[in-house]
């Protein structure tokens, strides 16, 4: 384990994730711990997130992340504005049988979250530094995702071309968006809404569950 990360990082993440019902393997919290370190690390030169406090990052990131786990379906997923990388990396090591793209359109840190790929060997994961506007998939996702990137309004409609009639997209939310909502394109339609607890989370989690109708 890094020198950075703790034993009480670890144990926390275990509680963590058995509180949110997800029973981790070993290589799978030496994973998510792994890139906990290089958050922590780089964070200090490349302003990768707001939470400067690793004891803050294992709740406010990797449990906030690990929170929306179970809604997580079907075989390409997208983060859309990843940043440091939640929740794309997380889903990727909990679900190594899925193809996740993580998307950025600052160069620093998609560098950042091409290093950890490396140093992770996340074989399913892959790291696309452009505007999302601009990104061309082969193929559309079978889930989207974005967490704190935009209003809803923006992320609908600047990932549109990216999915289509069988895509979910998820977005997850601190206080309930009721205002976002009403700006909602016409061709999206809430699908499911999801308060989340998160351990060790003080504040309001929620997360949208949305489909395209046209």
């Amino acid at each position: 384990m890094s020198s950075l990360v703790t034993a009480k990082h670890a144990e926390e993440l275990s509680t963590g994730a058995r509180q949110l019902g997800l029973e981790l393997t070993g290589e799978q919290l030496e994973q998510l711990l792994a890139y906990l370190a290089l958050l922590i690390k780089w964070n200090k030169a490349y302003n990768l997130t707001a939470v400067r406090d690793p004891d803050e990052m294992v709740s406010r990131h990797l449990l906030d992340s690990l929170s929306v786990m179970a809604f997580i379906h079907g075989p390409r997923w997208l983060d859309v504005g990843s940043g440091g990388g939640m929740p794309g990396i997380p889903l990727s090591i909990l679900h190594p049988d899925k193809q996740v793209t993580v998307l950025d359109s600052n160069g620093k840190k998609t560098r950042f979250l091409t290093q950890v790929k490396l140093e992770l060997k996340l074989d399913n994961l892959t790291v696309i530094h452009k505007r999302v506007e601009e990104f061309q998939p082969a193929q559309p996702f079978t889930g989207i995702i974005s967490r704190a990137f935009s209003s809803m309004e923006n992320f609908t409609n600047w990932t549109r071309h990216l999915g289509d009639s069988q895509t979910q997209w998820l977005a997850m939310k601190g206080l309930h968006p009721a205002d976002e909502l009403v700006a909602l394109p016409a061709d999206f339609k809430v699908d499911s809404e999801q308060a989340l607890t998160v351990p060790g989370c003080q504040g309001q989690r929620h997360l949208l569950i949305l489909r395209r109708t046209a």
